[in-house]
C-alpha cells in the first residue's frame, strides 16, 4: 500500500497441555513455549510495529511464589526488545544457578516467564498514543488467584463512552476513558461477581476459603462471564484473556469483523490472528487450523478442556475485507488466491484504459504487498493476449507464413519492476512531515525500460489519501516519459472511515471524499453538504440502532467512474506530461474475489454494527464544523 495506514493489533495465545518436562524431553528445552511465542509474534510483526507485550502464567504454584509475569515494550523493535528482556532474565538466573540447567521443576518455580499459559500482542498505536501504558496485555491484579485477569486484543469499540458510563453505574471508578480499560473492567466486574457467588456456595457447603479455591477454579463459567460483560459492546474484536488460576479464552465479535484462528492437538492449544502463522510455527496443514466462529469464544479450562461456545448470537458475517486485500500475510492459501483474483478481475477496465494495446504497455506494481494481485493481473493479460494470438492465427491460417507465425508467437506481455521503495527514507520521514521534497523521493524508479509510446500500468493494493501517489509515485513515473500512466487499485474507492481497528478515522483525509466534494462544488450541489450535515446533527441524540448513515448522499449524484476521474485530476502532478488514469476495483468484483470476507463498510458505508453509522455521521459533522478530532 503506497499510503501508510495502520492496522491495530495481532494476538497470540498458547497453552501447553503437557507438563514442562515433556517439552524438555521431546524438544530439548523447557523454554519451548517462550520460543514458540517469539515466532508467533514475529510472524505477525506486519500487524503492529509500535508496541509488543507478553504475559505468562505458571500453573499450580504454591502461595508466596510468583506465577504471573508480564513484559511490554514500545521501543523501535518492540518484539525483539521484549524477548531480549525475557532472555536476559532467564540467562541471569541460570548463570547464578548453573547446576539447575536441567532442573525443569526448579526453573518453573524460580524463573519468570517459564510457564504453561502465554499471551502475546503486537500493536500499532491508535488515537496517537504509544506510551508504554497503552501497550497490551493489560493486567488486573488481585490477591485471589481467580480474580487476576490479563487482557489483550485486536479490537476497537465504537461506544466507549457508553461502556464507561455503564461501569460508573456499577459503582466503579475507571482510570481512563479507553476501550481497553473499559472492556477489561467490565469483564473483571462480572468475574468478581462469579467468584463471589461460587465462594458463597462453597461456604454454604462448609468449605474453608483455601478449600474453596480449587472448587472455584473448576466451576468458574467463562462463557457466563463473557455473556454478561459483552452486553452492549459495539465494535470489532478478537479479545483474548487469561485468568490467574489458568483458564483462558479468545472471544470474537458477532459479525466476525476481526479475525481469529486456532489449532489444538494433544500437546498445545494455539490461537493467532492469522492462519499461516499457526501453520508455519507448528508445521500443521491448512485444513487443521480452524476459524473461530463469529460471536463465539474458544474457552480453555485449566484442566485442558477446550470448547467453542456461543456468547452472542452471530449477525450477518462481515469479516474485514481489508484483511484479505492488504493486512494479513499473503502466505495464507486462500488469501493468495483471492489477491490474484483481485488482479484478474480488474484487468477488463485496464484494457479499456489502454485501448487493448498490450504491445505498447508495461505492467508493474507498487512494492511489495501488491505483488500477488499483480501476478493475477498479468495472468489475465496473458490470457487476453493468447486469445488474440489464437484468433489472429485462425483468421489468417491460409495466408500465414512461418516467419509471421513466429513473430506473433514471440509477442509477450511486458512486465518490469518499476517502483522500488526506499524503506530507510520512508522510516526517516515522520507521518506529519511537511518535507515534500523528501516524500517525493520515497520511491526510486527503474530507468531505460519505458518508451515514449508506452502505457505504464502500475497496480497498488488501495488508494486511501493519495498523498504518496501525488507527491512521489506519479512524479517518479512521469520522469520515465510514458504516453499514459494507469494506476490500478485492487480495492474499491475508500469512501468512509473505519471504526473497528484500522486507522482511518477522518473523512476529510480520504481522496474519494475530497473528489466527491469537488464534484459537488463544480455542479453547484453544495446544498447537499449542508443537508447531510443537518440530517447527521438531527440524529445526535438517537440511539445507535436508530441512526442512519446519511454520508452516502455525498456520493449519490455521481457514478463511480466520475469519482475516479476526479481523483485522477486531484492527484495529477503539475510537472509531468503523461496522461493519468486511475482505476478502482468494483465492490461486486471484490465480493467475487473474497467471498468469505464481505465486510465492505469503508467502500459502501454499509457498517456491520449500529455504532458504525453513528461514527461516520460524527466524522462528517467534525469535517463540516472544522474540528480536527476523531469520531470515536
Amino acid at each position: 500500500m503506497s499510503d501508510s495506514i495502520k492496522h491495530e493489533c495481532g494476538i497470540a495465545l498458547l497453552r501447553l497441555k503437557k507438563p514442562l518436562q515433556f517439552y524438555k524431553d521431546k524438544y530439548g528445552s523447557a523454554f519451548y513455549g517462550i520460543q514458540k511465542m517469539y515466532l508467533l509474534m514475529e510472524k505477525q510483526h506486519n500487524r503492529g510495529q509500535d508496541g509488543a507485550g507478553f504475559a505468562s502464567i505458571k500453573l499450580d504454584i504454591e502461595p508466596g511464589k510468583r506465577y504471573i509475569s508480564r513484559v511490554r515494550s514500545n521501543q523501535t523493535q518492540p518484539i525483539q526488545d521484549v524477548f531480549d528482556q525475557i532472555n536476559a532474565r532467564i540467562n541471569e538466573e541460570l548463570a547464578l544457578h548453573p547446576e539447575r540447567i536441567d532442573d525443569v521443576a526448579w526453573q518453573k518455580e524460580n524463573i519468570p516467564y517459564i510457564g504453561e499459559l502465554f499471551l502475546g500482542h503486537v500493536r500499532y498505536g491508535t488515537f496517537g498514543k504509544n506510551s508504554i501504558e497503552s501497550v497490551h496485555p493489560f493486567l488486573r491484579q488481585n490477591n485471589w488467584m481467580h480474580r487476576n485477569l490479563i487482557i489483550a486484543g485486536n479490537f476497537n469499540m465504537t461506544n466507549v463512552t457508553e461502556l464507561f458510563n455503564s461501569l460508573v453505574e456499577l459503582g466503579q471508578h475507571p482510570k481512563e476513558l479507553a476501550d481497553t480499560v473499559t472492556v477489561m473492567e467490565k469483564i473483571g466486574h462480572f468475574l468478581d461477581d462469579e467468584v463471589t457467588d461460587l465462594y458463597q456456595e462453597c461456604k454454604i457447603n462448609g468449605l474453608s476459603k483455601r478449600e474453596a479455591s480449587p472448587v472455584i477454579a473448576e466451576k468458574l463459567e467463562i462463557a457466563k462471564i463473557l455473556k454478561r460483560a459483552s452486553k452492549g459492546w459495539d465494535g470489532g474484536y478478537a479479545m483474548s484473556g487469561l485468568f490467574g488460576h489458568g483458564d483462558a479464552f479468545v472471544f470474537r465479535d458477532p459479525a466476525g469483523i476481526r479475525p481469529a484462528y486456532f489449532f489444538e492437538d494433544e500437546e498445545i492449544v494455539v490461537v493467532a490472528s492469522e492462519r499461516p502463522v499457526i501453520q508455519t510455527v507448528f508445521n500443521v496443514a491448512f485444513e487443521k487450523v480452524q476459524e473461530l466462529q463469529p460471536g463465539n469464544a474458544l474457552i480453555i479450562k485449566k484442566n485442558n478442556t477446550v470448547t467453542q461456545e456461543e456468547i452472542i448470537t452471530p449477525t450477518e458475517k462481515k469479516a474485514c475485507s481489508f484483511e484479505r486485500i492488504y493486512f494479513s500475510r499473503g502466505s495464507d492459501a486462500e488469501i493468495y488466491q483471492e489477491r490474484k483474483a483481485l488482479g484478474k478481475l480488474v484487468l477488463p477496465a485496464v484494457l479499456d484504459a489502454i485501448e487493448n494495446d498490450t504491445d505498447n504497455t508495461v505492467f508493474s506494481y507498487i512494492p511489495n504487498t501488491a505483488e500477488t494481485s499483480f501476478y493475477g493481473m498479468v495472468e489475465a493479460a496473458n490470457d487476453f493476449l493468447n486469445h488474440r494470438k489464437n484468433q489472429f492465427i485462425l483468421d489468417h491460417r491460409k495466408t500465414l507464413t512461418k516467419e509471421k507465425l513466429e513473430e506473433i508467437l514471440s509477442v509477450k506481455i511486458r512486465t518490469e519492476k518499476i517502483a522500488i521503495k526506499d524503506a530507510k527514507l520512508r522510516t526517516f520521514i515522520t507521518e506529519d512531515s511537511s518535507r515534500d521534497d523528501l516524500v517525493a523521493h520515497v520511491y526510486d524508479v527503474t530507468y531505460g525500460v519505458i518508451k515514449p509510446t508506452d502505457n505504464l500500468v502500475i497496480i497498488d493494493d488501495s488508494i486511501v489519501r493519495g498523498t504518496t501517489l501525488k507527491k512521489s509515485i506519479l512524479k517518479m513515473m512521469g520522469r520515465l516519459n510514458p504516453k499514459k500512466i494507469v494506476v490500478v487499485s485492487s480495492a474499491p474507492q475508500i469512501r468512509y472511515p473505519d471504526c473497528y481497528g484500522i486507522d482511518m478515522a477522518k473523512l476529510e483525509g480520504l481522496i474519494a471524499f475530497q473528489a466527491a466534494l469537488a464534484l459537488l462544488k463544480e455542479r453547484n450541489l453544495n446544498k447537499i453538504i449542508d443537508e447531510v450535515y443537518l440530517k447527521c446533527k438531527a440524529q445526535a441524540n438517537f440511539k445507535d440502532h436508530e441512526v442512519v448513515n446519511y454520508v452516502t448522499e455525498i456520493y449519490q449524484p455521481f457514478t463511480d467512474q466520475e469519482v475516479s476521474d476526479k481523483i485522477a485530476q486531484l492527484l495529477y502532478p503539475e510537472d509531468i506530461n503523461a496522461a493519468v488514469k486511475i482505476i478502482f476495483q468494483t465492490v461486486e468484483s471484490l465480493h467475487i474475489a473474497c467471498p468469505k470476507n464481505l465486510g465492505d463498510w469503508y467502500f459502501t458505508g454499509d457498517y456491520p454494527t449500529p455504532g458504525g453509522n453513528r461514527v461516520v455521521n460524527k466524522a462528517f459533522m467534525n469535517f463540516y464544523e472544522g474540528k480536527d478530532a476523531r469520531a470515536y
